[in-house]
């Protein structure tokens, strides 16, 4: 068995790697190249407060793209030549179609009885659409059932 504590030529072996070993220097690397120089910052300028348009500059902007559509220019000419986004044109022909429905509905309502007439005159119609088509789909199935020899 051996003797732990003969550590002898081991020991030896171990001193003469540690001498051997020299502090090497380190790998120099060259700097890291430079980031592309930016622009001066500039201080931003307060964003300025949208403008808000009247009801009435508002129809005359949609009025007078309408009119250089209408004269063959194109949609986004006529937009920019108004002063206006696209989105915000959008937006408001938007908004200025129903109105224009909810008025032309409001100005002509119908009196109750000619409403409750004419709910009467469709219900008596489906009535009479749903007969036959019941009449029908029992004709068809009649027929498909002798096809197959059911009946």
């Amino acid at each position: 068995m051996a003797d732990e504590s003969n550590t002898g030529p081991v020991a030896a072996a171990v001193a003469a790697d540690a001498e051997v070993k020299v502090p090497t220097a380190k790998k120099l690397r060259s700097p890291r190249p430079q980031k592309a120089a930016a622009k001066p910052a500039q201080p931003k300028a307060p964003a300025a407060k949208p403008r808000r348009y009247s009801e009435q500059e508002r129809n005359d902007k949609l009025k007078l793209i309408e009119t250089q559509v209408s004269e063959g220019n194109t949609l986004k000419n006529a937009i920019q030549s108004a002063g206006i986004s696209e989105q915000t044109y959008y937006h408001w022909k938007g908004a200025a179609k129903p109105v224009g429905k909810k008025d032309a509905k409001s100005t002509k309502p119908l009196p109750a009885g000619d409403e409750f007439a004419d709910l009467v005159k469709l219900e008596e119609e489906n009535q009479k659409l749903r007969k036959r088509l019941a009449e029908k789909l029992r004709t068809e199935n009649a027929e498909l059932r002798k096809r197959l020899g059911l009946d």
